[in-house]
């Protein structure tokens, strides 16, 4: 399961770095091409500053990666670490399709056998 190639200091890093629109948006960007900490910046109404925490929060939550070019600071996304959360996600989507699966036989198995339920259902019509 995806949870043994995640810790659970991971998922809630990742789910933490997630809940912040601002750190999405950087993800979005930083998913679609490498850019530098001062391109990001430009693209919000806060400090330079600001954006350099949001990315490092990214970055210990292993969504993004930054390497040193020159005197800049590039940022990319860690597609590794993000195929994990969306299987982890996926998994727990699974989850919830089977269980809703399971109530609607439940439900259904209602119906066929004529319990209280479906009778008092079958009444009202």
């Amino acid at each position: 399961m995806v949870t043994r190639q995640l810790s659970e200091d991971d998922v809630s890093r990742i789910f933490q770095a997630l809940a912040d629109a601002t750190r999405r948006d950087i993800l979005t960007r930083v998913l679609r091409e490498e850019q530098s900490v001062t391109s990001l910046a430009e693209a919000y109404a806060m400090s330079f500053a600001a954006v350099q925490k949001h990315v490092a929060v990214l970055t210990r939550a292993g969504l993004t990666q930054k390497r040193k070019q020159g005197r800049e600071q590039l940022v990319q996304a860690d597609s590794a670490t993000i195929a994990r959360a969306t299987r982890l996600l996926e998994s727990y989507e699974q989850l919830w399709r089977d269980r809703s699966s399971r109530i609607d036989d439940l439900l259904a198995d209602d119906d066929q056998t004529g319990t209280p339920t479906a009778r008092a259902d079958a009444g009202e019509q």
